[in-house]
């Protein structure tokens, strides 16, 4: 692992992510061609043998190739629980797993050829804060990534969090309003190179119990108020019921991963 800066520690203490650990990759599935498809795309747009930084890591399930593959690959998070999840992976190497505070980087200055950020920008606020550390630690003509699963505008996991958001709404609680993400998508687009590329597709079955189970756990509505959830799933529930015809309808949809790559990044 490289040199840490040792005004730069991690945050002790726990995360909303800690609970979710144990069954992330259960909830959240990936076919397993795709980390290797995702680590292909990124290690085909820089030099052989980078040293890559995946900011934000979770349970490695797009990391595991990296790992698996012995790169110069260091990964952190700021759960303890999903650092250990990624540890217990049946991996032929051990990764490199570092816990940090992605706006408090533990590494030197221009550490790293490439950051990897995976479904990170969505949970974070302090998104400045984040990119600048990003920047402080590429080297000179490093490359940002940000990948993401997508999935249909008008598919059922899309309509189940509309309904979910518009029935909090009237709740008077908006855990999705704010979209700190776009903000951030925003800022890069005006201040680097960008191209965008889709790496993977794959057919997916989804169910509103699956959803509701997943988002049950989720940063943004776990931390809400008990009685607030148990209403608002309620409710949830009975919408689906009525417009899906059951809570274990299936409906398959076409999901894919794209990856964004940010060269050149100006300043903040």
């Amino acid at each position: 692992m490289p040199r840490g800066d040792a005004s730069r520690k991690p945050v002790p203490g726990t995360t909303v992510y800690d609970h979710m650990a144990a069954d992330f990759d259960r909830r959240r599935p990936l076919p397993q061609d795709v980390p290797p498809a995702i680590r292909s795309a990124i290690l085909a747009a820089l030099p052989p043998r980078p040293d890559l930084l995946d900011l934000g890591c979770g349970a490695g399930r797009i990391g595991w190739p990296f790992a698996a593959a012995g790169d110069n690959y260091t990964a952190i998070d700021a759960s303890l629980n999903m650092l250990r999840a990624f540890a217990s992976r049946d991996l032929p190497q051990a990764p490199r797993l570092a816990r940090a505070d992605g706006t408090r980087l533990p590494f030197p200055y221009a550490t790293f050829d490439a950051v990897v950020l995976v479904q990170v920008l969505s949970g974070v606020s302090g998104w400045r804060d984040l990119l600048r550390e990003i920047q402080r630690v590429l080297r000179p003509g490093g490359v940002l990534f940000v990948g993401q699963s997508v999935a249909p505008e008008n598919g059922l996991d899309a309509r189940m969090k509309q309904h979910l958001s518009e029935l909090l709404d009237g709740m008077d609680v908006h855990p999705y309003r704010r979209q700190p993400k776009q903000d951030a998508f925003g800022w890069l687009a005006d201040n680097s190179a960008l191209t965008t590329a889709v790496v993977a597709r794959w057919p997916m079955g989804r169910t509103p119990r699956e959803f509701m189970e997943r988002h049950g756990n989720g940063a943004r509505f776990s931390v809400l108020d008990p009685a607030v959830k148990a209403a608002a799933m309620s409710r949830l529930a009975d919408w689906a019921s009525a417009t899906f015809g059951t809570l274990d309808a299936v409906s398959v949809e076409e999901q894919s991963f794209e990856l964004r790559t940010y060269r050149h990044i100006r300043g903040l």
